[in-house]
């Protein structure tokens, strides 16, 4: 790789009014900045879902407990859900595809500028009109009132007889809206990928990081794109006389089930991608070793793409199908453990006989490793029909849809924060709030969702705000809301972790993990224009042929 490509050393700016550096985040069409916005518009909502968590499960702590009404909590889970998934997970996995893909690849920027940043203030007006139906649902005048349909919004939930108003159509916009900035994002992330990689840089040569996210985005414009669909269509019912989910005029309510979980669950894997892409630079960086197999692990993520689009209807084996779609859906969900279990195999080999080095992010990486592991075992239980049937709506799907989401998802976002905040802002954390962090966050996740599998297996149902004492659910529900304010704390030293480190860390240098890839050759934080002048690579680990130019990978690849 060509040394050219390490970015000039840059004085510091002088200090300009605070309204000049508002002005320049809110018109910015930078990448990184756009990315940054991105990942700090998801901690405010992660903070807001998390504050609706915590309400939850103290509602649920005991028997007949009324912290909350019944019309209260179904507001909650509905708000909860959606903003976990709409407003967190998807905008903080966008914020790092677009802060790191450029860097990755050589590139100045993402291929459409202004496209990326229209897309961003789609996804955060989403947000906000979703919130906004706490004070304009039912109209300005002291009448707000949140969606409470559920995440999923299931027929005839959604129909004018049993949502009045409009807290529904609020949730229904919010989505809408959002969802055009995610395929938005997702048609940015393919150009940028696939057009704008610097020279040398084959598909073969390209992070790993990078082929996880142009799968994801293929999944975005795949899955989004029917999710789009329902929505318009649901409108149409409630305000033009259409009958697509109203059973009693000749619609059907299990086509919405379908429209949503076509959706729902590809973006399982959407939100998990970009997750693995965190854990194949990080594990190898604090191993010492190149990724293990990655050919095989190209491989398998096109795999998973493509099977994922196969699988929905497993969250629809309670509704009565036949028996040949129940046995297409059994095939296909256990089918796409496949690949999946590729990847677990490839990470402990990159492990194995390695020189380990166990900072923060290595260690939320490796707890990935191992929840996710599990994770994926109670979804092979889950994608048997039979077993489904007894637990398809159950506490047991809570806990291991949460295992996906918190012990995979959230657990590497966490890892991938702690790995490039240096390079995002320039400063290094403090390594021992770190460690607190995970210890925290770790003892938490377990006690919440180890714990709430078991009221699963013995019966206790989705979704109910209460329940009766004496049913064996009790000193489980106890349990699992104690380990949710562990991760309440593991979040605010997180938070406060982020903030300390940015105004007293240590300068953290423009490479202070000896990493390999390209967004460690350029200044930390990078220039405006990333690269003073567009690399040159022949590897997939350019920054190791530079730092050993006596055995250079391009020999050996």
């Amino acid at each position: 790789m060509s040394t050219d490509a390490i970015a000039l050393p840059r004085g510091e700016p002088a200090m300009r009014p605070l309204v000049d550096r508002l002005d320049e985040w809110v018109t910015t069409v930078d990448h990184k900045r756009l990315g940054i916005l991105y990942i700090i518009y998801a901690l405010v909502f992660l903070l807001i879902g998390g504050i609706e968590a915590i309400v939850i499960r103290i509602q649920l702590i005991r028997p007949h407990n009324d912290f909350v009404s019944p019309q209260v909590f179904n507001r909650l889970f509905t708000m909860h859900g959606t903003t976990m998934i709409f407003f967190v997970v998807m905008p903080v996995l966008f914020g790092f595809a677009n802060y790191l893909i450029p860097l990755m690849i050589g590139a100045r920027d993402m291929a459409f500028p202004r496209l990326n940043a229209f897309s961003f203030w789609m996804t955060a007006f989403g947000g906000l009109l979703l919130y906004f139906s706490l004070v304009g649902a039912n109209g300005l005048y002291g009448a707000g009132n949140a969606p409470d349909v559920g995440w999923f919004a299931y027929a005839p939930l959604t129909s004018r007889t049993f949502s009045v108003g409009h807290s529904t159509d609020f949730w229904t916009l919010a989505l809408l809206v959002s969802g055009f900035g995610s395929i938005g994002t997702a048609i940015n992330i393919i150009a940028t990928i696939l057009c704008l990689r610097c020279s040398g840089m084959t598909l073969a040569k390209m992070p790993l990081f990078g082929w996880l996210n142009l799968v994801m985005a293929g999944l975005v414009v795949l899955a989004v794109s029917p999710l789009t669909a329902a929505q318009i269509m649901l409108l149409v019912d409630r305000y033009l006389g259409g009958h697509f989910f109203d059973t009693q005029a000749g619609g059907s309510a299990v086509i919405w089930m379908h429209f949503f979980w076509i959706f729902g669950h590809p973006e399982v894997y959407i939100l998990v991608l970009p997750a693995f892409g965190f854990a194949s630079e990080i594990i190898p960086v604090f191993s010492r070793k190149p990724l293990f197999g990655y050919p095989v692990m190209v491989g398998a993520t096109i795999a998973i793409g493509f099977i994922s689009m196969s699988v929905w209807a497993h969250h629809m084996f309670t509704v009565g199908m036949n028996a040949n779609a129940n046995t297409f859906f059994v095939f296909s969900s256990m089918t796409i453990a496949v690949p999946t279990g590729i990847k677990i195999f490839n990470w402990l080999g990159t492990m194995w006989g390695g020189k380990l080095e166990f900072k923060t992010p290595m260690l939320f990486s490796i707890a990935f490793v191992f929840q996710f592991l599990l994770a994926g075992l109670t979804g092979i239980m889950l994608a048997s029909a039979p077993f489904d049937w007894h637990l398809g709506n159950s506490y047991f799907v809570v806990a291991h849809f949460h295992y996906v989401i918190v012990g995979a998802i959230l657990f590497t976002l966490f890892g991938a924060f702690y790995y490039w905040f240096p390079k995002m802002t320039g400063k290094m954390y403090s390594e021992t709030l770190g460690k607190l962090h995970f210890w925290l966050f770790f003892i938490g996740f377990h006690l919440t969702f180890d714990f709430m599998h078991v009221p699963g297996l013995l019966g206790m149902p989705r979704r109910i705000y209460t329940y009766e004492p004496g049913r064996g659910w009790d000193t489980w529900n106890l349990i699992v809301t104690i380990g949710v304010f562990f991760q309440a704390a593991g979040i605010l030293i997180f938070l406060g972790n982020l903030l300390w480190s940015y105004f007293r860390g240590e300068a953290a240098g423009s490479d202070p993990w000896d990493a390999w890839t390209l967004e460690w050759t350029t200044n930390s934080p990078p220039p405006a224009y990333n690269f003073a002048s567009i690399p040159v690579v022949k590897s997939r680990r350019p920054l190791w042929d530079l730092k050993h130019p006596d055995d250079p990978d391009w020999k050996f690849e």
